[in-house]
């Protein structure tokens, strides 16, 4: 299993996402290697927390334009992870 650090790179801020912290939903940008199951444990871990869900979501790669320049945006995975009903991350919520 890999470290906490690699896994969850950070929480996603967004309206849909602080308007789903109501019904304690929680997203976060986490690795492309890691699992529902690893998600879960580290989320549990890290904030001391119960974990009833996690959907995670592939996030394709975008072709880009920049002057003359074509590239593409990198892909990477968004986890939204379900808390038990009451419980809250704490650290997530002054946002």
């Amino acid at each position: 299993m890999t470290s906490v650090k690699t896994i969850l790179i950070h929480p996603i801020i967004s309206e849909k996402s602080v308007r789903d912290k109501e019904d304690s939903k929680y997203a976060f940008k986490v690795s492309l290697d890691s699992n529902k199951s690893e998600i879960k444990k580290v989320i549990e871990d890290k904030f001391k927390t119960k974990v009833t869900k996690v959907n995670i979501i592939k996030v394709p790669s975008k072709n880009r334009k920049l002057g003359k320049y074509f590239g593409k945006t990198s892909q990477w995975k968004k986890a939204i992870v379900t808390l038990e009903k009451g419980q809250t991350i704490k650290e997530l919520d002054n946002i």
